[in-house]
Protein backbone atom coordinates (compact mmCIF):
# COMPACT_ATOMS: atom_id res chain seq x y z
CA UNK A 1 0.00 0.00 0.00
CA UNK A 2 1.34 3.48 -0.85
CA UNK A 3 2.22 5.47 2.04
CA UNK A 4 1.33 9.57 2.49
CA UNK A 5 1.95 11.82 5.93
CA UNK A 6 -0.05 14.91 6.35
CA UNK A 7 -1.17 15.04 2.63
CA UNK A 8 -1.80 18.71 1.37
CA UNK A 9 -5.50 19.56 0.24
CA UNK A 10 -3.53 20.09 -3.36
CA UNK A 11 -3.05 16.16 -3.14
CA UNK A 12 -6.38 15.04 -1.79
CA UNK A 13 -8.07 15.22 -5.41
CA UNK A 14 -5.28 12.54 -6.66
CA UNK A 15 -6.03 10.39 -3.12
CA UNK A 16 -9.52 10.23 -3.46
CA UNK A 17 -9.45 9.04 -7.22
CA UNK A 18 -10.73 5.58 -7.85
CA UNK A 19 -9.42 3.01 -10.62
CA UNK A 20 -12.65 2.33 -12.55
CA UNK A 21 -12.86 3.41 -16.28
CA UNK A 22 -14.75 5.95 -17.62
CA UNK A 23 -18.02 5.85 -18.68
CA UNK A 24 -17.27 7.64 -22.47
CA UNK A 25 -14.23 4.62 -22.36
CA UNK A 26 -17.11 2.14 -22.09
CA UNK A 27 -20.28 3.72 -23.43
CA UNK A 28 -19.57 2.71 -26.85
CA UNK A 29 -19.63 -1.23 -26.20
CA UNK A 30 -22.52 -0.68 -24.34
CA UNK A 31 -24.40 0.92 -27.02
CA UNK A 32 -23.85 -2.12 -29.07
CA UNK A 33 -24.68 -4.77 -27.15
CA UNK A 34 -27.83 -2.63 -26.02
CA UNK A 35 -28.54 -2.27 -29.82
CA UNK A 36 -27.79 -5.83 -30.68
CA UNK A 37 -29.98 -7.10 -28.30
CA UNK A 38 -32.89 -4.68 -29.20
CA UNK A 39 -32.66 -5.89 -32.54
CA UNK A 40 -31.59 -9.64 -31.85
CA UNK A 41 -33.60 -10.14 -29.12
CA UNK A 42 -32.38 -14.09 -27.42
CA UNK A 43 -29.61 -14.49 -30.40
CA UNK A 44 -27.21 -11.50 -29.30
CA UNK A 45 -27.75 -12.40 -25.46
CA UNK A 46 -25.95 -15.97 -26.59
CA UNK A 47 -23.86 -14.51 -28.68
CA UNK A 48 -22.66 -12.02 -25.86
CA UNK A 49 -22.18 -14.96 -23.45
CA UNK A 50 -20.14 -16.94 -25.68
CA UNK A 51 -18.21 -13.80 -25.95
CA UNK A 52 -17.55 -13.12 -22.85
CA UNK A 53 -18.04 -15.74 -20.31
CA UNK A 54 -17.03 -18.44 -22.64
CA UNK A 55 -19.03 -20.60 -22.45
CA UNK A 56 -22.16 -21.69 -25.66
CA UNK A 57 -26.08 -21.96 -24.21
CA UNK A 58 -29.24 -22.95 -25.91
CA UNK A 59 -31.39 -21.43 -23.96
CA UNK A 60 -30.79 -19.13 -20.23
CA UNK A 61 -33.84 -20.11 -17.93
CA UNK A 62 -32.98 -21.76 -14.95
CA UNK A 63 -35.58 -25.53 -14.64
CA UNK A 64 -37.41 -25.93 -11.35
CA UNK A 65 -35.31 -29.23 -11.58
CA UNK A 66 -32.03 -27.66 -11.71
CA UNK A 67 -32.95 -25.59 -8.40
CA UNK A 68 -34.38 -28.85 -6.44
CA UNK A 69 -30.83 -30.42 -7.50
CA UNK A 70 -29.38 -27.68 -5.84
CA UNK A 71 -31.21 -27.25 -3.30
CA UNK A 72 -29.88 -30.95 -2.19
CA UNK A 73 -26.00 -30.26 -2.94
CA UNK A 74 -26.53 -26.95 -0.26
CA UNK A 75 -24.53 -28.45 2.88
CA UNK A 76 -27.22 -28.20 5.25
CA UNK A 77 -24.83 -25.54 7.22
CA UNK A 78 -24.57 -23.33 4.73
CA UNK A 79 -28.29 -23.30 4.77
CA UNK A 80 -29.03 -22.54 7.98
CA UNK A 81 -26.24 -19.30 8.61
CA UNK A 82 -28.02 -18.13 4.82
CA UNK A 83 -31.69 -18.67 6.68
CA UNK A 84 -30.15 -16.79 9.86
CA UNK A 85 -29.03 -13.99 7.36
CA UNK A 86 -32.25 -14.09 5.82
CA UNK A 87 -34.28 -13.26 9.06
CA UNK A 88 -32.06 -10.61 9.91
CA UNK A 89 -32.25 -8.70 6.83
CA UNK A 90 -36.22 -9.32 6.62
CA UNK A 91 -36.65 -8.11 10.42
CA UNK A 92 -34.36 -4.67 9.51
CA UNK A 93 -36.27 -3.71 6.22
CA UNK A 94 -39.38 -4.75 7.36
CA UNK A 95 -38.71 -2.18 10.24
CA UNK A 96 -38.46 0.51 7.68
CA UNK A 97 -42.00 0.54 6.55
CA UNK A 98 -43.92 3.64 7.43
CA UNK A 99 -47.37 4.71 7.79
CA UNK A 100 -49.55 6.46 5.41
CA UNK A 101 -49.13 10.43 6.06
CA UNK A 102 -52.31 12.46 5.97
CA UNK A 103 -52.52 16.05 7.00
CA UNK A 104 -55.25 18.33 6.69
CA UNK A 105 -53.43 21.54 5.45
CA UNK A 106 -56.55 23.83 6.14
CA UNK A 107 -60.14 23.42 6.29
CA UNK A 108 -61.31 21.71 4.08
CA UNK A 109 -57.61 20.88 1.95
CA UNK A 110 -56.74 17.37 2.61
CA UNK A 111 -53.60 15.73 1.11
CA UNK A 112 -51.57 12.85 1.54
CA UNK A 113 -48.98 10.53 0.49
CA UNK A 114 -48.72 6.50 -0.02
CA UNK A 115 -45.81 4.42 -0.96
CA UNK A 116 -46.74 1.70 -3.43
CA UNK A 117 -44.49 -1.01 -4.82
CA UNK A 118 -42.30 -0.60 -7.87
CA UNK A 119 -44.01 -3.83 -10.44
CA UNK A 120 -41.27 -5.02 -12.22
CA UNK A 121 -37.82 -5.42 -11.09
CA UNK A 122 -34.69 -6.93 -12.17
CA UNK A 123 -31.72 -7.95 -9.97
CA UNK A 124 -28.35 -8.34 -11.26
CA UNK A 125 -26.24 -11.03 -9.05
CA UNK A 126 -22.32 -10.96 -9.73
CA UNK A 127 -20.91 -14.24 -10.58
CA UNK A 128 -17.61 -14.79 -11.69
CA UNK A 129 -14.75 -16.33 -9.80
CA UNK A 130 -16.77 -15.52 -6.33
CA UNK A 131 -20.34 -15.98 -7.28
CA UNK A 132 -22.30 -13.29 -4.67
CA UNK A 133 -25.36 -15.03 -3.47
CA UNK A 134 -25.74 -12.71 -0.03
CA UNK A 135 -26.82 -9.95 -2.95
CA UNK A 136 -29.85 -11.89 -3.85
CA UNK A 137 -30.72 -11.68 0.35
CA UNK A 138 -30.36 -8.05 -0.15
CA UNK A 139 -32.23 -7.40 -3.23
CA UNK A 140 -34.94 -9.91 -2.95
CA UNK A 141 -35.79 -9.81 0.64
CA UNK A 142 -36.33 -5.83 0.88
CA UNK A 143 -38.29 -6.18 -3.32
CA UNK A 144 -40.95 -8.49 -1.03
CA UNK A 145 -41.57 -6.51 1.85
CA UNK A 146 -42.47 -3.73 -0.56
CA UNK A 147 -44.55 -5.90 -2.38
CA UNK A 148 -43.25 -6.05 -5.84
CA UNK A 149 -44.95 -8.12 -8.50
CA UNK A 150 -42.32 -9.43 -10.25
CA UNK A 151 -38.89 -10.24 -9.43
CA UNK A 152 -36.29 -11.10 -12.24
CA UNK A 153 -33.09 -12.59 -11.68
CA UNK A 154 -29.40 -12.62 -13.50
CA UNK A 155 -26.28 -13.96 -13.21
CA UNK A 156 -23.98 -15.14 -15.43
CA UNK A 157 -23.27 -18.57 -16.20
CA UNK A 158 -19.90 -20.50 -15.32
CA UNK A 159 -17.59 -22.54 -17.21
CA UNK A 160 -20.01 -25.36 -17.79
CA UNK A 161 -22.83 -23.23 -18.73
CA UNK A 162 -24.46 -23.70 -14.86
CA UNK A 163 -24.95 -21.15 -11.46
CA UNK A 164 -23.93 -22.27 -8.48
CA UNK A 165 -25.88 -24.40 -6.31
CA UNK A 166 -25.56 -22.19 -3.27
CA UNK A 167 -27.13 -19.03 -5.39
CA UNK A 168 -30.06 -20.95 -7.25
CA UNK A 169 -30.49 -22.20 -3.75
CA UNK A 170 -30.25 -18.63 -2.06
CA UNK A 171 -33.18 -17.44 -5.14
CA UNK A 172 -35.59 -20.33 -4.02
CA UNK A 173 -35.78 -19.32 -0.18
CA UNK A 174 -36.32 -15.65 -1.31
CA UNK A 175 -39.55 -17.11 -3.42
CA UNK A 176 -37.67 -16.29 -7.00
CA UNK A 177 -38.21 -18.61 -9.65
CA UNK A 178 -37.56 -16.17 -12.33
CA UNK A 179 -33.56 -16.95 -12.85
CA UNK A 180 -32.21 -16.61 -15.67
CA UNK A 181 -27.99 -17.63 -16.74
CA UNK A 182 -26.97 -14.66 -18.26
CA UNK A 183 -24.60 -11.57 -16.85
CA UNK A 184 -22.60 -8.54 -17.86
CA UNK A 185 -23.93 -5.70 -19.65
CA UNK A 186 -26.18 -8.34 -22.31
CA UNK A 187 -27.99 -8.89 -19.12
CA UNK A 188 -28.86 -5.47 -18.19
CA UNK A 189 -29.52 -4.74 -21.47
CA UNK A 190 -31.97 -8.00 -21.43
CA UNK A 191 -33.68 -7.00 -18.48
CA UNK A 192 -34.03 -3.25 -20.14
CA UNK A 193 -35.39 -3.96 -23.26
CA UNK A 194 -36.61 -7.24 -22.66
CA UNK A 195 -36.55 -10.03 -25.19
CA UNK A 196 -38.52 -13.41 -26.23
CA UNK A 197 -37.14 -15.03 -23.42
CA UNK A 198 -36.32 -12.13 -20.71
CA UNK A 199 -39.20 -9.90 -19.45
CA UNK A 200 -38.48 -5.85 -19.27
CA UNK A 201 -38.59 -4.43 -15.69
CA UNK A 202 -39.00 -0.72 -14.44
CA UNK A 203 -36.07 -0.85 -12.14
CA UNK A 204 -32.25 -3.00 -12.58
CA UNK A 205 -30.64 -3.45 -9.02
CA UNK A 206 -27.45 -5.47 -8.18
CA UNK A 207 -23.15 -4.30 -8.43
CA UNK A 208 -21.31 -5.14 -10.89
CA UNK A 209 -17.82 -4.44 -11.86
CA UNK A 210 -17.09 -0.91 -14.17
CA UNK A 211 -19.03 -2.99 -17.51
CA UNK A 212 -22.28 -3.69 -15.78
CA UNK A 213 -21.95 -0.22 -14.35
CA UNK A 214 -21.96 1.46 -17.36
CA UNK A 215 -24.39 -0.86 -18.98
CA UNK A 216 -26.79 -0.16 -15.90
CA UNK A 217 -26.57 3.95 -16.70
CA UNK A 218 -27.29 3.71 -19.95
CA UNK A 219 -30.58 2.06 -19.64
CA UNK A 220 -31.50 4.90 -17.44
CA UNK A 221 -31.78 5.97 -21.51
CA UNK A 222 -34.40 3.75 -22.12
CA UNK A 223 -36.85 4.80 -19.09
CA UNK A 224 -35.86 1.93 -16.64
CA UNK A 225 -34.30 3.78 -13.50
CA UNK A 226 -31.47 2.64 -11.49
CA UNK A 227 -30.42 1.45 -7.94
CA UNK A 228 -27.55 3.48 -8.07
CA UNK A 229 -23.99 3.93 -9.78
CA UNK A 230 -21.78 1.20 -7.87
CA UNK A 231 -18.73 -0.27 -9.10
CA UNK A 232 -15.70 -1.73 -8.00
CA UNK A 233 -15.65 -2.56 -4.02
CA UNK A 234 -14.00 0.06 -1.47
CA UNK A 235 -13.12 0.55 2.34
CA UNK A 236 -11.73 2.88 4.25
CA UNK A 237 -10.86 2.45 7.99
CA UNK A 238 -10.05 5.13 10.56
CA UNK A 239 -8.31 4.68 13.21
CA UNK A 240 -5.97 5.99 16.28
CA UNK A 241 -4.19 3.92 18.91
CA UNK A 242 -7.24 2.18 20.27
CA UNK A 243 -7.61 -0.19 17.32
CA UNK A 244 -7.01 -3.74 16.87
CA UNK A 245 -3.88 -4.08 14.15
CA UNK A 246 -5.17 -7.87 13.31
CA UNK A 247 -8.36 -6.64 12.88
CA UNK A 248 -7.24 -3.42 10.94
CA UNK A 249 -5.56 -5.38 8.64
CA UNK A 250 -8.27 -8.35 7.68
CA UNK A 251 -10.90 -5.98 7.12
CA UNK A 252 -8.33 -4.25 4.69
CA UNK A 253 -7.71 -7.93 3.24
CA UNK A 254 -11.60 -8.74 3.30
CA UNK A 255 -12.63 -5.87 0.27
CA UNK A 256 -8.93 -6.06 -1.37
CA UNK A 257 -10.19 -9.70 -2.12
CA UNK A 258 -13.21 -9.11 -4.13
CA UNK A 259 -11.41 -7.91 -7.15
CA UNK A 260 -7.71 -6.20 -8.44
CA UNK A 261 -9.80 -2.87 -9.01
CA UNK A 262 -11.20 -2.78 -5.42
CA UNK A 263 -9.68 -0.26 -3.22
CA UNK A 264 -8.50 0.24 0.56
CA UNK A 265 -7.53 3.10 2.50
CA UNK A 266 -6.37 2.83 6.63
CA UNK A 267 -6.50 6.77 7.99
CA UNK A 268 -4.48 6.86 11.14
CA UNK A 269 -3.43 9.08 13.54
CA UNK A 270 -1.10 6.74 14.68
CA UNK A 271 2.31 5.62 13.71
CA UNK A 272 2.70 2.81 15.58
CA UNK A 273 -0.83 1.27 14.56
CA UNK A 274 0.44 1.54 10.61
CA UNK A 275 3.73 -0.18 10.95
CA UNK A 276 1.71 -3.31 13.04
CA UNK A 277 -1.13 -3.33 10.61
CA UNK A 278 1.51 -3.10 8.22
CA UNK A 279 3.24 -6.32 9.42
CA UNK A 280 -0.41 -7.95 9.47
CA UNK A 281 -1.39 -7.44 6.33
CA UNK A 282 1.96 -9.28 4.97
CA UNK A 283 1.42 -12.32 7.11
CA UNK A 284 -2.38 -12.39 6.54
CA UNK A 285 -2.26 -12.21 2.79
CA UNK A 286 0.27 -15.14 2.59
CA UNK A 287 -2.60 -17.92 3.64
CA UNK A 288 -5.61 -16.23 1.77
CA UNK A 289 -6.74 -18.21 -1.55
CA UNK A 290 -7.73 -15.20 -3.53
CA UNK A 291 -3.96 -13.20 -2.62
CA UNK A 292 -3.22 -12.62 -6.05
CA UNK A 293 -6.10 -10.81 -6.26
CA UNK A 294 -5.71 -9.19 -2.86
CA UNK A 295 -2.16 -8.28 -3.94
CA UNK A 296 -2.99 -6.34 -6.83
CA UNK A 297 -5.69 -4.57 -5.38
CA UNK A 298 -3.52 -3.03 -2.27
CA UNK A 299 -0.84 -1.62 -5.28
CA UNK A 300 -3.62 0.99 -5.77
CA UNK A 301 -4.59 1.12 -2.09
CA UNK A 302 -3.46 3.50 0.31
CA UNK A 303 -2.58 4.29 4.32
CA UNK A 304 -2.92 7.85 5.37
CA UNK A 305 -1.20 9.58 8.30
CA UNK A 306 -2.90 12.80 9.99
CA UNK A 307 -1.78 14.44 12.91
CA UNK A 308 -5.30 15.21 14.17
CA UNK A 309 -8.09 13.53 13.87
CA UNK A 310 -9.82 17.06 12.41
CA UNK A 311 -7.67 16.65 9.04
CA UNK A 312 -8.66 12.71 9.68
CA UNK A 313 -12.49 13.52 9.60
CA UNK A 314 -12.07 16.02 6.93
CA UNK A 315 -10.23 13.64 4.68
CA UNK A 316 -13.20 10.66 5.34
CA UNK A 317 -15.77 13.09 4.61
CA UNK A 318 -13.62 14.70 1.41
CA UNK A 319 -13.55 10.75 0.12
CA UNK A 320 -16.81 9.36 0.90
CA UNK A 321 -16.08 5.62 1.24
CA UNK A 322 -18.83 3.01 -0.02
CA UNK A 323 -17.71 1.05 3.58
CA UNK A 324 -16.25 3.09 6.54
CA UNK A 325 -15.03 1.46 9.65
CA UNK A 326 -14.12 3.73 12.62
CA UNK A 327 -12.06 2.36 15.37
CA UNK A 328 -11.23 5.33 17.36
CA UNK A 329 -11.29 6.21 21.33
CA UNK A 330 -13.88 9.06 20.74
CA UNK A 331 -15.67 6.88 18.27
CA UNK A 332 -19.15 8.96 18.97
CA UNK A 333 -17.63 12.18 18.21
CA UNK A 334 -16.16 11.43 15.21
CA UNK A 335 -19.29 9.32 13.87
CA UNK A 336 -21.97 12.06 14.50
CA UNK A 337 -19.66 14.34 12.07
CA UNK A 338 -19.53 11.72 9.23
CA UNK A 339 -21.74 13.34 6.26
CA UNK A 340 -20.78 10.98 3.52
CA UNK A 341 -20.58 7.40 3.11
CA UNK A 342 -22.25 4.13 2.31
CA UNK A 343 -22.49 1.94 5.04
CA UNK A 344 -20.25 2.73 8.74
CA UNK A 345 -19.22 0.04 11.11
CA UNK A 346 -18.30 0.85 14.66
CA UNK A 347 -15.78 -0.35 16.92
CA UNK A 348 -13.06 -3.02 17.20
CA UNK A 349 -15.84 -6.25 16.96
CA UNK A 350 -18.02 -4.67 14.22
CA UNK A 351 -16.30 -6.17 11.00
CA UNK A 352 -17.47 -4.72 7.92
CA UNK A 353 -18.47 -8.42 6.42
CA UNK A 354 -20.92 -8.40 8.84
CA UNK A 355 -23.07 -5.95 6.83
CA UNK A 356 -21.94 -7.64 3.77
CA UNK A 357 -24.30 -11.07 5.28
CA UNK A 358 -25.79 -11.34 8.30
CA UNK A 359 -26.32 -8.17 10.47
CA UNK A 360 -29.44 -6.83 8.84
CA UNK A 361 -28.02 -3.81 7.34
CA UNK A 362 -27.99 -4.18 2.82
CA UNK A 363 -24.48 -4.19 1.61
CA UNK A 364 -25.51 -2.66 -2.08
CA UNK A 365 -24.34 0.76 -1.55
CA UNK A 366 -23.03 3.92 -3.89
CA UNK A 367 -19.20 3.51 -4.71
CA UNK A 368 -16.77 5.66 -6.74
CA UNK A 369 -17.99 8.66 -4.74
CA UNK A 370 -21.77 8.80 -4.90
CA UNK A 371 -22.26 8.66 -1.87
CA UNK A 372 -22.60 12.33 -1.76
CA UNK A 373 -25.80 11.48 -3.94
CA UNK A 374 -27.35 8.44 -3.49
CA UNK A 375 -28.60 6.14 -0.24
CA UNK A 376 -27.54 2.59 -0.34
CA UNK A 377 -30.49 -0.03 -1.01
CA UNK A 378 -33.49 -0.01 1.24
CA UNK A 379 -37.11 -0.32 1.84
CA UNK A 380 -37.71 2.56 -0.29
CA UNK A 381 -35.48 1.68 -3.25
CA UNK A 382 -38.46 -0.90 -3.98
CA UNK A 383 -41.23 1.58 -3.50
CA UNK A 384 -42.54 4.82 -5.33
CA UNK A 385 -44.71 7.31 -3.72
CA UNK A 386 -48.04 9.03 -4.74
CA UNK A 387 -49.40 12.13 -3.64
CA UNK A 388 -52.86 12.77 -2.88
CA UNK A 389 -55.31 16.08 -2.55
CA UNK A 390 -59.33 16.26 -2.32
CA UNK A 391 -60.62 19.91 -1.62
CA UNK A 392 -63.73 20.51 -0.46
CA UNK A 393 -66.04 23.75 -1.32
CA UNK A 394 -65.14 25.78 1.72
CA UNK A 395 -61.69 24.05 1.12
CA UNK A 396 -61.37 25.95 -2.28
CA UNK A 397 -63.49 29.06 -1.01
CA UNK A 398 -60.26 30.03 1.04
CA UNK A 399 -57.55 28.64 -0.82
CA UNK A 400 -58.72 30.10 -4.69
CA UNK A 401 -57.44 33.49 -4.52
CA UNK A 402 -54.10 32.50 -3.42
CA UNK A 403 -53.90 29.94 -6.28
CA UNK A 404 -55.42 32.93 -8.59
CA UNK A 405 -52.82 35.45 -7.50
CA UNK A 406 -49.89 33.40 -8.14
CA UNK A 407 -51.33 31.55 -11.26
CA UNK A 408 -51.85 35.46 -12.32
CA UNK A 409 -48.46 36.28 -11.46
CA UNK A 410 -46.95 33.74 -13.29
CA UNK A 411 -49.11 34.62 -16.57
CA UNK A 412 -50.84 31.86 -16.56
CA UNK A 413 -54.56 32.32 -17.22
CA UNK A 414 -55.50 28.90 -17.96
CA UNK A 415 -54.36 27.91 -14.31
CA UNK A 416 -56.51 31.13 -13.18
CA UNK A 417 -59.23 30.28 -14.95
CA UNK A 418 -59.96 26.54 -13.59
CA UNK A 419 -59.97 28.05 -9.74
CA UNK A 420 -62.04 31.28 -10.93
CA UNK A 421 -64.36 28.99 -12.97
CA UNK A 422 -65.47 27.14 -9.49
CA UNK A 423 -65.68 30.13 -7.42
CA UNK A 424 -68.18 31.72 -9.62
CA UNK A 425 -70.39 28.42 -9.67
CA UNK A 426 -69.89 28.31 -5.92
CA UNK A 427 -71.14 32.24 -5.71
CA UNK A 428 -73.70 31.51 -8.16
CA UNK A 429 -75.08 29.03 -5.50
Amino acid sequence: MQRYINPSLEQWKVLTQRGAASYSSLEPLAKEVFDNVAQYGDEALKTYTEKFDKVKLEGFSVDPKEIELAKNRVPDKLKLAIQKAKENIYLFHKAQITEEVKVEIQTGVNCWQKKLPIEKVGLYIPGGSAPLFSTILMLAIPAQVAGCETIVLCSPPDSKGQLSDVILYTANLCGIDTIFKVGGMQAIAGMTLGTETIPEVDKLFGPGNQYVTVAKQLATQYQVSIDMPAGPSELMIVADATANATFVASDLLSQAEHGPDSQVLLVSTDRGLIERVDAQLKEQISVLERHEIARNALKNSKIIYFDDEEQALAFTNFYGAEHLIICLKNENEFVNQIKHAGSVFIGNYTPESAGDYASGTNHTLPTNGYVRQYSGVNLDSFLKSITYQKITAEGLRNLGPVIEEMANAEGLQAHKNAVSLRLKTLDNE
